[in-house]
């Protein structure tokens, strides 16, 4: 996959006071979106769309485009 995160999103969500439990707990991501953190799997735009706005920041703050090699 050609797009990846920059940084450990959950990481990020702990510095700003949600870790994984308040995150399933408040319904804010379920495990699923919880294992595609952690897997570096893709995520639609909606997620990436809550994700800003918790983070407050822009897509390009976290994620980036990394050409694959052939």
């Amino acid at each position: 996959m050609a797009i990846r995160y920059k940084g450990d999103i959950l990481v990020a969500l702990k510095e700003k006071g949600y870790n994984t439990s308040t995150l399933r707990k408040e319904k804010i991501f379920g495990e699923k979106t919880i294992q595609n953190f952690r897997s570096n799997a893709e995520i639609p735009y909606k997620t990436i769309d809550r994700l800003c706005k918790l983070l407050d920041c822009q897509p390009g703050d976290i994620m980036e485009y990394v050409p694959d090699v052939e």
